[in-house]
């Protein structure tokens, strides 16, 4: 099973208007509603490439029911710890520019805490966990690191989508993959890159810290994945720039479910390139006879 662990879900409240003034009355053209959270994303693109899996976090309040009901309508797996707090909501405001204003997340209790870190009790070695995003600010500092720890007990191998301190720590257990792009993984070493060589030793950095496989993700550049003592690049697909949201959950989603089907990186590597493309050009997460259609555009060189 690939179960996806949100720590700090949320809606999205998608707002337009035609134009915004600030102090004054402002008359909203269209809004969406829709779950948010980098795996939550992952669980929905997993399952419109045709994988099972089972969605893990915090949940909670009629916020928390609205996320976990359109999880059930899509036929997704859920296994939310239930919090007493509401889940949060995220606004994003478009008008001339988009705005985003995102809410801080609930208070978890410590009780909620331990009843998380119950449901890795029955993970196996045959699974994959997908840790993805930012922490509730109530959380105890290190928690990515006790869950992992949990993860490598049971023999599972994890795979995280973060930044900063909770990803540097967690190179040196063995991640099956970990998804910065260019802009994180330069935060990440504390240096600038100018050009794609620049790129290159740091992402090899990744694997000798101890990450399996790593996709360096480059916006409208295209990516690099690095595997072994080879890198790969993936060509640029070329369609209207819509949707940022997702697509790199979409990335990972494409990556580690056809790596748990095929154990191939580079095909894997295809299918997170057009997932994370389709997901671009899309409005919301893309669907899946999208992604399949470019999926025969998506070209892989080595470098």
């Amino acid at each position: 099973m690939i179960y996806t662990v949100t720590l700090n879900p949320s809606i999205d409240y998608i707002v337009h208007v035609d134009t915004l003034e600030i102090g004054a009355l402002n008359r909203m053209t269209s809004d969406l509603k829709l779950p948010g959270g980098k795996g939550i994303n992952v669980s929905r693109i997993l399952k419109r490439i045709g994988l099972e899996s089972t969605a893990l976090g915090f949940m909670g309040g009629f916020t928390g029911n609205f996320i976990t009901d359109w999880l059930h309508s899509e036929a997704i797996m859920t296994a939310f710890t239930p919090i007493d707090a509401d889940t949060r909501i995220n606004i994003k405001l478009k008008a001339a520019e988009e705005t985003e204003i995102n809410g801080a997340g609930p208070t978890i209790q410590q009780s909620e805490m331990n009843q998380l870190k119950e449901q890795f009790e029955k993970l196996s070695s045959n699974d994959i966990v997908i840790l993805s995003g930012s922490t509730p600010a109530s959380l105890t500092q290190g928690f990515y690191a006790e869950l992992i720890q949990l993860i490598k007990t049971r023999g599972a191998a994890f795979v995280i989508d973060t930044t900063g301190k909770d990803l540097k720590q967690s190179l040196s257990h063995e991640p099956l993959l970990v998804k910065p792009n260019n802009h994180e993984l330069a935060e990440l070493y504390q240096t600038e890159f100018h050009r794609l060589e620049d790129i290159l030793p740091y992402g090899k950095a990744l694997l000798d810290e101890g990450a399996k496989y790593a996709i360096v993700s480059m916006a409208g550049d295209g990516a690099l994945l690095f595997a072994d003592d080879r890198v790969y690049r993936s060509n640029i697909l070329k369609r209207p720039l819509k949707n940022s949201v997702g697509a790199g959950d979409s990335m990972i989603a494409g990556f580690v479910g056809k790596f748990a089907e095929t154990n191939d990186p580079i095909e894997a590597f295809k299918w997170s390139v057009a997932c994370g493309s389709a997901t671009a050009f899309s409005d919301d997460l893309a669907e899946a006879a999208f992604i399949n259609e470019l999926l025969d555009e998506v070209r892989i060189e080595q470098l």
